[in-house]
């Protein structure tokens, strides 16, 4: 077993989670008397706002996952270590963790958790093998291979039943990924895809999409949940609102609506946006620690990010409970930094104060120059709202290599019809081959 100690007497801080959580704790430290070390179990940051745009050909994977080491690479005293957290020992004050099969202990001063979430199915773990989740880099690029593979499935089958359940998606949840998606994937089959095959027409798509509650992105208020289903209903989306999955396999999905009658929806592809659940890392630490979590696996902290008993310990983001807040972005970016403003506090002999969020907004695009946008009392959709989104997410993305590649592709997809990443690697090829054994 290694120990991480350098000689360096400075206040270490150790970061767990490259999130947004993370990213933003780790910006805040840049210039305080303090040295960081980084850990993360992927080499990149990742902008999950914008994953529905990998998984549908528009953006490429580099450009919502900027490499870790390259965004720090001027913070001196910032080390980023590549490993699996395992183990908090609270009292030692030492994250053990996995790096490339060697055991690593690392000592900290304070710690910052910023595990993020999962995908949550609702207690149905078995839909995992049939519905492709949108939490992560693979989920997206899994997605891509499905979706730009069905279509050529469908274009090589003979059989018109399995040709429609090839072309035909089912998006699981109405919120704004979900919502982002479906609209996605209309477009892509109206004009990204069109003239592109001779015995498909990709226009005659079909995108499903489902939502348990009464309507679609609730958060935003029934005038923006509104506007969404009826320029989603234009588009040609199948909306069914007050509708639980209650039954999916690989050939499709059950629906169960408000009155019990249910509804056998054939389908190839299934994308899960319904909902997110803490990551593991949160009951462990709750246990090391003696603390609470909510329903959803989250920490219960005090009011200034930190677990109750452990001063020296902060859990921010998705895996953090605090006055209810919502797992979104925008709390992650704030309470993370606020962690590491405490800390700074703490060391200059000031106070901690409370965490105080500021809500910046809930935002959703459903296709080209159309979005839906709540900043605070403002309301709007439409092209005005479309152009908030854009200015939010160029101003969000890490790096302005990444803004300027994204600007590029936006033009390319929403002025013209082009989608560069839609490349079928040899996984899918070889995936694709199996089924067809097997069928």
């Amino acid at each position: 077993m290694s120990v991480l100690d350098d000689i360096d007497p400075r206040h270490h801080v150790v970061i767990i989670g490259c999130g947004f959580g993370g990213l933003f704790a780790a910006r805040a430290l840049k210039r305080a008397p303090v040295r960081v070390t980084l850990i993360d179990r992927t080499n990149h940051h990742l902008f999950q706002p914008l994953l529905y745009q990998v998984a549908t050909g528009i953006l490429s994977e580099g450009q919502i996952a900027p490499a870790i080491r390259d965004v720090f690479r001027n913070y001196r005293s910032l080390r980023v270590v590549l490993a699996e957290v395992e183990h908090i020992d609270v009292a030692a004050r030492q994250v053990h963790a996995d790096e490339f099969g060697h055991a690593l202990t690392i000592d900290y001063d304070s710690l910052i958790v910023a595990g993020g979430a999962r995908t949550s199915y609702f207690g149905h773990d078995e839909f995992r093998d049939a519905a492709a989740g949108m939490k992560s880099l693979d989920d997206a690029l899994a997605l891509r291979g499905q979706i730009f593979g069905a279509f050529e499935l469908a274009e090589a089958e003979a059989d018109e039943e399995e040709r429609q359940r090839l072309m035909t998606f089912v998006v699981v949840g109405g919120g704004p990924t979900g919502v982002e998606m479906a609209g996605q994937l209309k477009e892509l089959s109206r004009r990204a895809l069109h003239r592109n095959y001779r015995r498909i027409d990709p226009r005659h798509t079909r995108v499903v999409l489902v939502e348990g509650l009464d309507r679609l992105v609730s958060s935003m208020g029934p005038r923006l949940s509104r506007l969404t289903a009826r320029d989603l209903d234009r588009m040609g989306v199948e909306i069914h609102l007050g509708a639980m999955v209650t039954n999916m396999d690989d050939q499709g999905v059950e629906i169960t609506k408000k009155d019990g009658a249910t509804e056998r929806i054939p389908a190839a592809t299934k994308v899960w946006a319904a909902g997110t659940r803490a990551s593991g890392l949160g009951a462990h630490l709750a246990e090391a620690a003696g603390v609470q979590t909510d329903k959803a696996g989250r920490v219960v902290v005090a009011p200034d990010c930190s677990v109750p008993g452990h001063p020296e310990i902060f859990v921010v983001g998705d895996l953090m409970a605090l006055h209810d807040l919502p797992a979104v972005a925008e709390v992650a970016m704030q309470s993370g930094a606020h962690a590491s403003h405490t800390i700074v506090r703490r060391l200059e002999g000031k106070p901690a104060r409370p965490f105080r969020y500021h809500d910046l907004g809930t935002l959703a695009v459903i296709s080209r120059f159309r979005a839906v946008a709540k900043i605070g009392p403002l309301r709007v959709g439409g092209f005005i709202g479309w152009l908030l989104w854009l200015v939010v997410h160029v101003t969000f993305l890490t790096g302005f290599k990444n803004r300027f590649g994204a600007l590029t592709r936006w033009a390319v997809s929403f002025v013209g019809r082009g989608r560069y990443e839609r490349a079928l690697i040899g996984r899918w090829v070889a995936r694709a081959k199996r089924a067809t054994k097997s069928a």
